[in-house]
């Protein structure tokens, strides 16, 4: 059973204006979005020093940049759940204000050694939980025709991962381990503030009564939970695999300073954060498939160039330079599809669902990265794996999600 809103849900009328106030939710919950992502990302920056401090094999430091991103990818489903069911404006400032309590450990205590760390990075994955929050949050506000911009937009709160970048080393060479973990707890606890004032559930929200289980059950019985999961996998799971182990890359594979490494992997995030809503844009126009299509093709040639370990200019960069824009992109229309696909009463828990996927996808290969660099030297069989992965996911998008698209949306709309 659905409870509807007293009040007409305009925001999500096909053909409907976007009012002032849908834009000022949307730059709010982007702010909450980056700022937990910030939180969420502050131990890969500092992997290589940890490494070096605590003597941790390159297995354990991949597992240490790992655990936050597999916590954060399964909290994500009954976040969203949760979500669906009381709203953006409860989960926004809760999420907040739980990540600060791991944050707070990490830079006080927690650092000084692997199960110190280890404890901490999973609680720190409950930052990784507020996209689950901000989808169905700002999807509500919007029409459907404006959701895939909107929706990308969102999302470049990713970039928090580019804050924790430039500034996480820095700050600890310059005042301390203590202090980025409690710059980020202080930016948490004023932001949760503000949302808890701010923050408001778009007009005759849907909101569903039945039991949490029985919407999960109906969540995965849905065909486009399954084509999404798969795809964001690829897409978000590449960027945020190369996120959080480039520094550790460019370190050891080209022999990088630590504060060049986090420089180099910044702009890796910003490229992917400024495509996002790229992404989203192009999908409103000309349909999210084949938006999947051409970025997903872009990084199968961009991994495959870059297994044969070419020089870092101009090559090397240029081949990073080029899956970041895609995985960005990509991310982005995975995103607009689902929008455009889902029940609206479902959206939360569909993007929970798909969140995770997204974040295990990103769990795996800086273990296998890690793994196998440890096995071979070399950091190309990884990288050709990704290619592989990519082109699977071209073939499937081509002929699986391209008909099920076709069925479910109206001859005049683009797929």
């Amino acid at each position: 059973m659905l409870q509807p809103s007293d009040k007409s849900n305009r925001a999500a009328e096909p053909g409907a204006a976007v009012t002032g106030r849908a834009w000022l939710m949307l730059a709010l919950a982007t702010a909450g979005f980056a700022l937990n992502f910030w939180a969420w990302a502050l131990l890969s920056p500092l992997a290589p020093r940890l490494q070096d401090s605590l003597d941790l094999s390159s297995f354990q430091q991949s597992l240490l940049v790992a655990v936050p991103v597999v916590v954060g990818s399964l909290g994500r489903v009954p976040v969203g759940a949760l979500t669906d069911r009381f709203g953006g404006r409860v989960m926004f400032p809760l999420v907040s204000v739980a990540t600060i309590v791991p944050v707070l450990y990490l830079g006080l205590a927690g650092h000084s050694s692997f199960a110190g760390l280890l404890a901490g990075g999973l609680f720190l994955g409950i930052g990784g939980t507020s996209f689950a929050v901000g989808v169905p949050f700002v999807s509500a506000w919007f029409p459907p025709e404006r959701r895939g911009l909107a929706i990308g937009v969102f999302g470049a709160g990713m970039g928090g991962t580019a804050i924790s970048a430039l500034t996480t080393v820095k700050l600890v060479d310059a005042h301390g381990m203590a202090n980025p973990f409690l710059i980020t707890s202080a930016a948490l606890a004023v932001y949760a503030v503000v949302a808890a004032l701010l923050l408001r559930d778009a007009p005759g929200r849907t909101v569903p009564t039945e039991p949490l289980v029985r919407r999960l059950v109906a969540t995965f019985r849905l065909g486009i939970t399954w084509q999404a999961s798969a795809l964001y996998a690829v897409a978000f799971g590449g960027y945020v695999a190369f996120s959080v182990y480039l520094p550790t890359y460019l370190k050891t594979g080209y022999g990088l300073a630590q504060a060049d490494a986090a420089n180099r992997m910044a702009g890796f995030v910003l490229l992917a954060v400024a495509m996002r809503p790229v992404g989203g844009w192009l999908s409103d126009r000309i349909g999210p498939v084949r938006v999947l299509a051409g970025t997903l093709a872009f990084v199968v040639a961009g991994a495959f160039a870059q297994s044969f370990t070419p020089g870092l200019a101009p090559a090397g960069t240029i081949a990073f330079l080029a899956m970041a824009a895609a995985l960005g992109a990509g991310s982005g229309a995975v995103f607009a599809l689902v929008a455009l696909l889902t029940p609206a009463n479902k959206v939360g828990s569909v993007t929970g669902v798909v969140g995770a996927a997204g974040g295990l996808g990103g769990f795996l290969p800086p273990l296998v990265m890690g793994a196998l660099y440890g096995a071979y030297g070399s950091y190309a069989v990884g990288l050709v794996l990704l290619a592989l992965v990519a082109a699977a996911a071209l073939a499937y998008t081509a002929t699986g999600v391209r008909r099920g698209a076709a069925r479910r949306v109206p001859a005049a709309q683009p797929n």
